[in-house]
């Protein structure tokens, strides 16, 4: 497809400054641009490639102003990232898109099918699931028995989805996710030994979810553990059992969440987060990337660091352990300087 800059303006609200009838045909980076394509800027990091990039068209804010001559045809546009994502759902939603039922997969007798659904290779569908319509389940997934998907759902290879567990529709799950895994639940015996607790609930993901390649979701032990709609899980991501994480809240790669512990709405969580079970995250919370979470944290606050402290409290903190080596030299040398002065009074 081609878009002149006039027509991408005028689908985005924007005003060309340069060449309306400039014509783009793909997407690249700024700092990759090649002749025909349309890039953004919305990092001030990356300004100096605008005068340099070879694209045809860049996005940029409507208040950017150039330090040096830009050859490239500029769009301005209130926020230029988001004008950008949008740019591309509407690339990716042009993209031809997968049909038909592979007679390599296996369907269920009692198994429902809605209209203009996908199905690959190897997938395998169970009894009693009830799946919607403009579904694609791509090769090599596995729907339990009395699984529900709603429409428009995408369900890349490999992905395990175990029975009983529902899924909402316009929801994307990664290649090799895994929902309705057992929960880690185990209870010790007189001997020390582990016995295995029987988890009967299920995973409950709401609409407009997307879920990252090999993140694992388990199921509740009684109830569900749940997703709530507009969350998005990186790859990588770990949900206990009876876990709530709470409406459009995001998480990067590799956070924990231990068992029954409730994430509020409006979250960010940054890579690596662990958050301990029974334990509750307001809402608007943000949690800086490695942080480790032992206690309740307040909705609206920011939260960093192992153990995790207001972020405020934590660079102060920080900035006491950066000078600690120098702190120690001066305590040792002041009590030196102490048992001298002390040795010569004779105290």
């Amino acid at each position: 497809m081609e878009f002149t800059a006039g027509m991408i303006a005028a689908y985005l609200g924007g005003e060309v400054e340069g060449d309306a009838d400039a014509v783009v045909s793909t997407f690249a980076k700024i700092e990759e641009g090649r002749p025909g394509a349309l890039s953004f800027l919305a990092n001030p990091k990356y300004e100096h490639y605008l005068y340099d990039t070879q694209s045809s068209v860049v996005i940029v804010d409507r208040e950017f102003e150039a330090r040096d001559t830009v050859r490239a045809t500029l769009v301005r546009v209130t926020d230029a990232y988001a004008s950008f994502a949008k740019l591309l759902e509407l690339y990716a939603a042009h993209k031809p898109r997968k049909k038909g039922i592979s007679d390599r997969a296996e369907i269920a007798g009692d198994a429902t099918l809605g209209s203009d659904c996908y199905v690959g290779a190897f997938a395998v569908v169970e009894a009693g699931a009830r799946i919607g319509d403009n579904v694609c389940i791509y090769p090599n997934v596995y729907i339990g028995d009395g699984v529900t998907v709603g429409d428009n759902t995408t369900i890349y290879a490999g992905v395990k989805i175990y029975e009983g567990c529902r899924i909402g529709s316009n929801v994307i799950i990664h290649a090799g996710a895994v929902i309705g895994a057992d929960g880690f639940g185990f209870a010790p015996d007189e001997k020390g030994e582990y016995a295995k607790i029987p988890q009967i609930g299920n995973v409950v993901v709401e609409d407009n979810v997307e879920i990252g390649a090999n993140t694992c979701i388990d199921r509740a032990t009684m109830g569900s553990t749940v997703i709530r709609r507009g969350v998005k899980l990186d790859n990588l991501i770990q949900v206990g059992h009876n876990v709530v994480v709470g409406e459009h809240t995001v998480c990067a790669s590799q956070v924990g969440i231990a068992g029954t512990s409730k994430i509020g709405r409006h979250c960010m969580l940054g890579g690596q987060v662990g958050i301990a079970g029974h334990l509750t995250i307001g809402d608007n919370v943000q949690l800086g990337s490695k942080s480790g979470i032992s206690n309740n944290i307040p909705e609206g606050t920011v939260y960093f660091g192992y153990p995790a402290l207001p972020i405020s409290r934590y660079h102060r903190a920080n900035a006491v352990f950066r000078n600690l080596p120098e702190l120690s030299k001066t305590v040792y040398r002041m009590e030196k300087q102490l048992n001298e002065l002390t040795g010569k009074t004779g105290e």
